[in-house]
């Protein structure tokens, strides 16, 4: 079995302007997702906002500088992920279309093989 990354992207100000209803349908979409994956589901969480990231990069003497915030500004932002195990890329395909984020108009998955080292 292989392993993926389901990262989940979506339009951070259309998220922070949902309203009650549609949250709690999102979530039912993901309850949905989890029963039917099963165990196909190692882990997944939904991400803080952007603005509470701390990113990382090469720094003078070769240290790192810590700076607030996302490594790269833009409108569509990483709000969540899974890691699945499936037999293959249609297995893991077949499972990453049934989130709720797949059918909505701002959002999306990208699906990424995750590399394992022996």
């Amino acid at each position: 079995m292989a392993k993926y990354l389901v990262l989940i992207y979506g339009d951070e100000q259309e998220w922070a302007n949902t309203g009650p209803q549609e949250r709690a349908r999102i979530e039912a979409g993901h309850q949905r997702f989890a029963a039917t994956a099963g165990a196909a589901v190692l882990s997944g969480h939904e991400l803080m906002p952007p603005g509470t990231a701390t990113s990382l990069r090469q720094g003078p003497a070769e240290r790192p500088t810590v700076t607030d915030g996302p490594f790269l500004e833009s409108k569509e932002v990483l709000g969540g992920y899974y890691v699945l195990e499936a037999a293959d890329l249609d297995a893991a395909i077949a499972l990453a279309g049934l989130l709720p984020e797949v059918a909505a108009s701002h959002s999306g998955v990208e699906i990424r093989p995750i590399r394992e080292h022996n």
